[in-house]
């Protein structure tokens, strides 16, 4: 085994050998030069050596991995070349939409995810198709392994990310069969961030000379900052943001966001609702980029949307708030976001949101910063129009302190003359007035959006904003409403296809969801009465079978909650292409195996 001592390098992504289409695509997502086990792991992957690291989460190792490997990708061939497995379906989604990242200027290129939970049917099409990359948690991957219905023969890496979680997860046995069943020219990379006996006899057995790569955890102190978090679904980040904007006392803030497009895009809806702002990353010209921070320092705008390249080095005092619209994927970005408040021995504040599956970069960045975050609950109605009333008093206050009223005090007598009112009423109309672009009595509106925000309670689906987010838990809502939506049978959908779309897409359980009928270009769906807007909205840009659902309201539903035979459809329902039994509407798998000792039914 080559040892080699991971030290931080000023060298860029071109200088360690990637093709240009990796390292634009990385440059898009603001990554300037390559964290430490990047530097040290890229080289030797490229030249196909086998290759052991030791990292935690958060040191940016999926891309040591993820871009080695797929520059070594041939886009011609249709068939599974780099194979990871990962011992969680989250961690399997999440390093599957890191390969997508990365690889979004590689025409051609399919990346697919395996895991427990998913509908088979869905998973077969998607193997049929043939992804050159194929992220798996290893129970699933053994299920459609012994079934025979994935080839490996042209396999030419196999990844084991976090292999001692895996093993602490009684996966063990069924990893070895997986590197077996692989052919013998495979290249192996095997990522740990310890290395007990079992590690070590897989590397013994199964890895040839591997270059080992150590990075040892570091701790930075971010004491000075207030860090703090909200769970949040993914659809609900914009009105997350906004509630958090609504309530943070601050000077200046500056948000994170992860790609150039997402900047724009969210500094054109907080302009819209309010907020001096700009974007703030790598496509603007340096002038342009210049004259954004000049603003913000002088306070002609108080937030920057920026990307993590555009902000590097960006140092100024008025900024008291940094708020994470995306989490950054590895720690050294998220030292980097935090410390643009708290210098020079300032205070200042740091919120970020997360997704239920960024637990593990959550965890990370609780490590890099010495201790866990606080979690926070996001902010009521209440709270919002209370936070706006106290500051219109302040307003009025500063104004009866600091400017010449005379003249106003003499139009306020002529007009409660003209007008023919008491003081008090046209007091009240005046106020009126002054608060119509930026509404005081808010706590209503904003409750409405309360329905589709999990505040950090996950466990908790589709919430009715009609019993004041108490849910539907135990049982099945009384009344539906009829969509519809543009999705039918000659799009090759299937009940379970929309099913599982909505329930994964919009966190509504199996059954919140009534009768579907399927015709042959759309069909027709039941929900919950009362769908909050942004739910409806999000669901209307989801795909099944490549087609968005673009759902549209249609009435109140006339039947109930079942989804029976369909009446549109004669004879008993059908299997898939290969035969095998169907998934029921849930994506569960009627099998004729029970599951085998040392792994869980969720990961199967």
């Amino acid at each position: 085994m080559t040892d080699t001592s991971a030290v931080k390098t000023s060298v860029t992504f071109a200088e360690l050998g990637l093709p240009e289409s990796l390292v634009r695509a990385v440059a898009d997502l603001g990554y300037e030069i390559p964290s430490p086990i990047q530097a040290e792991a890229i080289p030797p992957i490229l030249e196909g050596r086998d290759i052991l690291g030791q990292a935690q989460t958060g040191t940016g190792k999926t891309g040591a991995f993820a871009l080695p490997l797929l520059a070594r990708i041939d886009l011609k061939l249709a068939k599974p070349q780099v194979l990871v497995l990962a011992p969680t379906r989250e961690l399997a989604i999440q390093v599957s939409e890191a390969f997508g990242s990365y690889a979004r200027q590689m025409k051609g290129l399919h990346v697919m995810p395996i895991y427990g939970g998913q509908n088979y049917s869905t998973q077969l099409r998607q193997i049929e198709r043939g992804p050159q990359v194929v992220v798996a948690t290893p129970g699933r991957l053994m299920d459609h392994m012994e079934r025979g219905r994935i080839d490996l023969t042209h396999l030419q890496a196999l990844v084991l990310d976090e292999a001692d979680e895996m093993l602490r997860m009684g996966f063990i046995d069924d990893v070895t069969t997986i590197i077996e069943a692989c052919p013998a020219s495979r290249q192996v990379a095997m990522f740990s961030a310890t290395m007990p006996p079992e590690i070590a006899r897989i590397t013994k057995t199964y890895m040839r000379n591997p270059v080992h790569v150590k990075i040892q955890a570091t701790e930075t102190s971010l004491a000075q900052i207030n860090q703090s978090y909200v769970v949040v679904k993914p659809h609900q980040k914009l009105d997350a943001l906004t509630r958090l904007l609504e309530v943070e006392d601050f000077d200046a803030a500056i948000i994170f966001a992860r790609t150039k497009a997402a900047t724009i895009e969210l500094s054109e809806k907080l302009s819209s609702r309010g907020y001096e702002c700009a974007p703030l990353n790598g496509d603007l010209s340096q002038q342009h980029r210049e004259a954004t921070i000049r603003q913000l320092k002088e306070g002609q705008i108080d937030i920057v949307i920026a990307t993590d390249v555009a902000a590097r080095g960006l140092d100024v005092q008025r900024i008291e708030l940094v708020l994470n619209y995306d989490i950054p994927l590895d720690t050294e970005s998220y030292v980097h976001r935090v410390g643009r408040t708290g210098r020079a021995g300032r205070t200042g504040r740091a919120v970020m949101l997360v997704a239920p599956r960024e637990r593990r970069l959550l965890q990370a960045i609780e490590r890099t910063a010495g201790r866990p975050l606080d979690k926070r609950e996001l902010p009521s109605g209440e709270e919002i129009a209370a936070q706006r009333v106290e500051t219109f008093r302040e307003s009025l206050a500063q104004a009866i302190t600091n400017e010449d009223l005379t003249y106003f005090m003499g139009l306020l007598d002529k007009m409660q003359t003209e007008i023919d009112t008491d003081l008090r009423t046209l007091s009240a109309a005046l106020l009126f007035l002054a608060q119509k672009e930026r509404p005081l009595d808010v706590a209503s509106s904003f409750q409405k959006l309360e329905a589709g925000f999990i505040g950090g309670r996950e466990e908790k689906s589709f919430r009715d904003k009609r019993d004041g987010g108490a849910g539907f838990s135990g049982g099945k809502p009384q009344t539906f409403d009829r969509y519809r939506i543009e999705v039918g049978r000659d799009h090759g959908a299937n009940v379970g296809d929309i099913v599982g779309a909505i329930t994964n897409e919009a966190n509504i359980q199996n059954q919140f969801i009534g009768k579907i009928q399927m015709h042959d270009t759309f069909s027709l769906i039941d929900l919950p009465e009362g769908l909050p807007k942004e739910m409806q909205t999000h669901l209307g840009k989801v795909r099944v079978r490549q087609q968005p659902l673009k759902i549209s309201f249609v009435g109140k539903s006339e039947g109930g909650a079942s989804r029976g035979p369909r009446p549109d459809r004669k004879g008993p329902p059908r299997g898939d292409s290969r035969g095998a039994p169907r998934g029921d509407s849930k994506g569960d798998f009627k099998g004729k195996r029970a599951p085998r000792k040392g792994r869980s039914n969720a990961e199967r």
